[in-house]
């Protein structure tokens, strides 16, 4: 007899079954994927849309995006379409929606009228799919896939157990829609570039992007700055870019830079991917700036934060080095670090040799 150590784990009764109960992707009009995070979390799931296409050529494709991951929506050719929300379940406490009993009753309606066939909720390990399938299956969509660890009733009708936390955020969305019949067209990122911007230097250079969302995950705006001065040093001209909002902090990691060319809030998404999609090498937190310059083509350096783990964000598309320091209080997903943020604790003169690794020369090689 065998040891019951030794059988194979069942699965839940209401788990999914692959390739028993799949949808019928082929008789779909119109379908949702839902992912209402930030720019790089929605630049992650083009592998996903891209398999999605394939598998219902003859649907409309479209994306529920918080407004901020809807930037990247116009730079993804496999989608026809984009709702724009902040949903409730994505908002911290005290955002100011808990005195509606109904935070998300216009977006519901709003999906109704768009008659969706089926709807794909995509997310981090950390995060649940429930809020969404909810709303999903309020809205009338009949088809609803999303993947967990926990159990929550019938608000997915495809739940598909949870991959191990530790994969890529890529690998995760691909491996809920392979087990619903979904085949992966490849894992790599790829957006549409469009023209170059006017600020876009003529001869070679690099792109040195100091924001972040939060502060937690800002390496010094003086080491990015001292980096800029060693990239100068070698050739380089240094593009120092970020928002409106950015500026002082484009400034402070401009300083004393030779040559320096300071883009400040000037561009939109599209504008940033074209300036980075002409540069040698990026420099950048771990933030969207990091993925869409793994989605132009262009090599990152990239200072990791201990706010998430890195195998499950870092560039994989373009030759990359990933920097940080191990520290026992990672992955902590704070907003503000609480320390010194010893996990950020870089040397400037270890970016500047990564980038000399990792830059693909656009015309002439800079001097050593």
């Amino acid at each position: 007899m065998t040891s019951p150590s030794l059988l194979p784990l069942p699965t839940h009764p209401a788990a999914h079954r692959p390739g028993v109960d799949d949808p019928d992707w082929t008789a779909m009009a119109r379908i949702l994927v839902v992912r209402p995070d930030n720019v790089g979390d929605v630049i992650m799931t083009v592998p996903a849309l891209r398999a999605l296409r394939a598998a219902a050529p003859q649907a409309r494709l479209e994306l529920l995006a918080s407004p901020a991951g809807a930037a990247a929506a116009p730079l993804i050719p496999e989608l026809d379409d984009v709702v724009v929300a902040s949903v409730s379940w994505q908002r911290l406490p005290g955002a100011g929606t808990a005195e509606d009993p109904d935070p998300d009753a216009e977006l519901v309606a709003t999906l109704a009228a768009r008659d969706y066939d089926a709807a794909v909720v995509l997310t981090s390990f950390s995060q649940s799919p429930w809020p969404a399938a909810a709303l999903c299956r309020r809205a009338g969509i009949g088809v609803r896939i999303g993947t967990s660890k926990e159990f929550g009733g019938d608000a997915l009708t495809h739940w598909v157990p949870a991959p191990p936390d530790g994969g890529h955020q890529v690998d995760r969305a691909l491996d809920v829609l392979a087990a619903v019949g979904v085949p992966p067209c490849g894992t790599d990122l790829a957006v549409a570039v469009p023209a170059p911007p006017p600020a876009r230097p003529a001869g070679r250079y690099v792109v040195v992007a100091p924001g972040a969302s939060c502060s937690s995950r800002r390496w010094s705006p003086e080491r990015f700055a001292t980096t800029g001065r060693g990239l100068a040093e070698r050739g380089w001209t240094v593009v120092v870019t970020g928002t409106a909002k950015e500026a002082d902090l484009v400034q402070r990691a401009a300083a004393d830079v030779p040559g320096v060319v300071e883009v400040i809030g000037e561009l939109d998404l599209g504008g940033l991917a074209a300036l980075l999609a002409g540069a040698d090498a990026v420099v950048v937190n771990n933030s969207g700036g990091a993925h869409l310059a793994d989605a132009v083509g262009t090599p990152v350096v990239e200072l990791f934060a201990g706010t998430e783990e890195v195998a499950q964000y870092a560039p994989r598309t373009v030759p990359a080095e990933v920097l940080t320091r191990p520290v026992g209080c990672s992955p902590c997903r704070q907003l503000v670090c609480p320390f010194d943020q010893e996990c950020l604790d870089i040397a400037p003169q270890r970016v500047v040799d990564a980038v000399v690794r990792l830059a693909v020369p656009r015309e002439h090689a800079p001097s050593s």
